[in-house]
């Protein structure tokens, strides 16, 4: 038998050990997920006007994450997407790691390119792919075509190692990962991604049109001031129950980001006072009302510098409650039909013929 102190210290160093093995693992994990993302986002087109990046396993870690696959089909009621996990044992929830998205829009013309990594059983997906066409080889990749998939467009699919993929609409995916890869106008995409280190979720807009489109149909006026920034930035990070979600706009002029701040002012606070009219607040459901309340009392809008540019920040709290609220939104109540019916339909009601204009002499 071991005397009692030689017990203590040997069960002492397994302590210390298993702690420096614990410790070690978390770093090794950080490390790799960091230099997972590093590599993923190197393969930014030149011309890409939008980049999103997505570190899942990160996120995986806080309740928003499911949230946000909730928004998603229930893949019970997806008998495709069922027989897909059955056949290739992949499931998008459970095996995804990170993914980069680059989009290129310029005019009529739009491409596409994904870069993911996850845990992927390599052999039983290409076996699945492979049932409908033979794959084609560019240099030494193993290409495998998908018809009229998005927007009616053919995408194309390969792997580039046994944990990572990459899926485009464009037809020679060897050349465009090799361009994407060897690029030397990555520095100020690099620059921002930088800045960003560190956040699960991020995405950049570099003056896309289809950003401008959006905005253009809700407000004109934002449109108008959004058109003028070279740089839009959204990063967001899990901080406690609350998903930070920090959105810059970058300006090389002074005034620009003035009158972009001074705007965004000015509907936070046009928002609030409409929450708080008192017939509004009869009419709205009280649960999106708080949701809502609470989003605007945290969010924050700040003017900054950044050397020769000028950014306006704003900082919104967003909170699971609001992502519920923001899945279906359902703002005002139900109106009581029971009390005004609608009036009946006149039966055989004839419409009246409309004047014809009277002609100019």
């Amino acid at each position: 038998m071991w005397p009692k102190k030689t017990k203590k210290i040997s069960l002492a160093i397994l302590a210390v050990a298993a702690l420096a093995a614990l410790l070690l693992a978390i770093r090794l994990s950080t490390s790799h997920s960091d230099s997972a993302r590093a590599e993923l986002l190197r393969f930014v087109p030149a011309d890409a006007t939008s980049v999103i990046f997505v570190d899942l396993d990160q996120l995986r870690t806080s309740p928003f994450l499911a949230t946000i696959y909730s928004w998603a089909p229930p893949s019970a009621e997806d008998a495709d997407y069922t027989k897909f996990v059955n056949d290739t044992g992949f499931n998008y929830e459970r095996d995804l790691a990170q993914v980069f998205l680059a989009v290129s829009n310029h005019g009529g013309s739009s491409s596409t390119l994904v870069v993911a990594d996850g845990r992927f059983d390599r052999r039983k997906i290409e076996a699945y792919l492979g049932r409908n066409s033979a794959p084609a080889q560019q240099a030494n990749l193993k290409i495998f075509s998908i018809p009229a998939w998005i927007r009616d467009k053919s995408i194309f699919f390969s792997f580039l190692s046994d944990h990572r993929i990459a899926i485009a609409d464009s037809e020679n995916l060897a050349a465009l990962l090799s361009a994407a890869k060897h690029e030397s106008a990555h520095a100020e995409w690099q620059t921002r991604f930088d800045r960003l280190a560190g956040s699960p979720l991020l995405v950049i807009f570099r003056q896309d049109p289809t950003v401008q489109a959006v905005l253009a149909s809700e407000s004109p006026q934002l449109a108008s001031l959004v058109e003028r920034l070279p740089w839009i930035t959204l990063a967001g990070k899990p901080n406690g129950n609350f998903l930070q979600l920090v959105v810059e706009g970058e300006s090389p002029s002074d005034a620009m980001a003035s009158q972009l701040s001074e705007f965004l002012r000015g509907l936070q606070l046009l928002a609030q006072n409409g929450l708080n009219d008192p017939q509004l607040r009869q009419r709205m459901n009280p649960d999106e009302r708080n949701a809502y309340v609470e989003l605007l009392k945290g969010a924050q809008i700040d003017k900054i510098g950044r050397g020769d540019l000028k950014s306006v920040r704003v900082v919104l709290p967003l909170t699971p409650q609001f992502l519920r609220i923001a899945k279906a939104p359902t703002l005002l109540t139900a109106p009581d039909t029971a009390a005004d019916p609608p009036p009946a339909a006149a039966k055989n009601k004839t419409v009246p013929p409309q004047a014809k204009p009277t002609k100019r002499k």
